[in-house]
C-alpha cells in the first residue's frame, strides 16, 4: 500500500505562540507545516515553494499579509491562501478578497473551521 504524503501548510504570523499552536494542531490532523514570523521571512525564504496552502495573518509588524499577497500575485501555480485576522471589518475583508485570498478566518480561529477549510483547499 502506498504511503500518503502529508500536505504542507506555510504559517505566517508574528505571534509565536499562535504559530506553535497551529503547528501542533495541523500535525495532529496529519499536515506538515513551515513557520514564518513575518511576511518578509516568508518571501525571503521562498515560503510559497513546495507548500499546499499558505495560512497568514493580515496585520504584522513590517509587511502586512495583504501586501505579501500582492507580492505573490504574479507567481504561477500559487497555492491557496487563507487569511486570518482579528480585524474582520469590511475594509480588511475586501483587501483580502482583492489579494487572491481563497478563504478568510476570524481570530480567534475556530479549529474545526480551519481544518474544514484546509481540507477543502488542499
Amino acid at each position: 500500500m502506498a504511503k500518503s504524503v502529508a500536505k504542507v501548510i506555510a504559517i505566517v504570523d508574528d505571534d509565536r505562540n499562535l504559530r506553535d499552536a497551529l503547528k501542533n494542531l495541523l500535525e495532529t490532523a496529519g499536515y506538515q507545516s513551515h513557520l514564518y514570523g513575518s511576511a518578509e521571512a516568508f518571501l525571503e525564504n521562498g515560503g510559497h515553494v513546495a507548500v499546499d496552502c499558505i495560512l497568514t495573518d493580515v496585520r504584522m509588524p513590517g509587511m502586512s499579509g495583504v501586501t505579501m499577497l500582492r507580492e505573490l500575485q504574479d507567481i504561477p501555480d500559487l497555492p491557496p491562501i487563507v487569511i486570518m485576522t482579528s480585524h474582520d471589518d469590511c475594509k480588511t475583508i475586501a483587501a483580502a478578497a482583492n489579494s487572491m485570498a481563497s478563504a478568510f478566518l476570524s481570530k480567534p480561529v475556530d479549529t474545526c473551521e480551519l481544518l474544514r477549510c484546509l481540507a477543502a483547499l488542499t
